[in-house]
């Protein structure tokens, strides 16, 4: 009985289609890799390299290994800087999550009157850029001739300065929060219009109220939301710049170069030339926030469990 010859290109085929389709999804992957290692990667790994070395006016550039990062711990400076964005994240970041939680359930209840423009006007000023959101916050703050002053001279009275040492970072706060309710509540309020209507219309048969509700529905159907507006605004108040940088000229004396670490690690390169040093400031400041961060999301998730 004749024997059927095997077609010599019978195996290889699936071989060369299997390898083609890898390659394809490289090509579309690639771009965003190139991209992502370029400004992300790359920052990161400089920064880490400029670390490790010290530019002197003597000697010039040499080798220093962790001595920037012992510098830094015991820096005070430094660490006034961490304390103040840590109590800023511990006291504003509640309130302004709290404020934009009650915005958008109030929204989702349908019953506020003109939910429409209620919810594009909370939301407006978050499209309004930081610098022109402090500039003109740093105007009705002032004293000689902002809002403040025109109060005072209407009323003859003398209201605290609100860019005064001891006010300046609860005014720093007013603006962060004014800035990002909006944000923080769309997030809330998407998250609240997945919420399966079945579970209302099951509430809504047990005779469960509207405070029942909140609690058993809809607090825990957007936990997931909660954690990432709250991982979100860890990030933002650690990278706390844009706000004391512009009211600094209004309150030099109360917002000094080592305010904020990412405002004393700006200070150090741009200001006194210490990139080396600058970049140890950054690099600890990245780890502080990851960890931080990290610890919110394990407490979010063994929540969820």
């Amino acid at each position: 009985m004749a024997e059927t010859p095997a077609s010599p290109a019978a195996s290889p085929l699936p071989r060369r289609r299997r390898r083609g389709r890898r390659w394809t999804g490289w090509l579309f992957v690639g771009p965003f890799i190139a991209v992502f290692a370029l400004v992300f990667l790359a920052p990161i790994a400089y920064s880490l390299y400029l670390s490790v070395f010290r530019t002197q006016m003597v000697g010039g550039t040499r080798f220093v290994g962790l001595e920037n990062y012992t510098r830094a711990l015991q820096d005070g400076q430094f660490w006034d800087g961490l304390g103040r964005v840590s109590l800023f994240l511990v006291v504003q970041v509640p309130i302004m999550l709290g404020i934009a939680l009650l915005v958008a359930l109030a929204i989702d209840s349908g019953r506020l009157w003109g939910r429409s423009f209620f919810r594009v006007a909370v939301f407006m000023p978050y499209a309004v850029p930081a610098v022109v959101a402090t500039l003109m916050w740093g105007f009705m703050y002032g004293t000689r001739f902002g809002l403040v002053a025109n109060l005072n001279d209407a009323f003859g009275v003398k209201l605290p300065n609100p860019l005064s040492p001891d006010l300046v970072l609860a005014s720093i706060g007013n603006i962060v929060t004014w800035e990002f309710v909006g944000y923080n509540m769309l997030i809330f309020y998407a998250a609240l219009r997945v919420v399966p209507h079945s579970l209302y219309e099951a509430a809504a048969i047990d005779g469960a109220g509207e405070w029942r509700v909140i609690t058993a529905i809809k607090l825990p159907a957007i936990r997931g939301a909660l954690v990432v507006a709250t991982i979100f605004s860890i990030i933002g108040s650690y990278q706390l710049f844009n706000e004391p940088t512009i009211l600094q000229s209004l309150a030099p004396n109360a917002i000094t170069t080592s305010f904020t670490p990412n405002l004393y690690a700006y200070s150090l390169s741009f200001s006194g030339q210490q990139y080396n040093y600058s970049a140890t400031v950054a690099i600890i400041m990245g780890l502080v926030t990851m960890a931080v961060a990290y610890a919110v999301q394990l407490r979010g998730m063994r929540k969820e469990q």
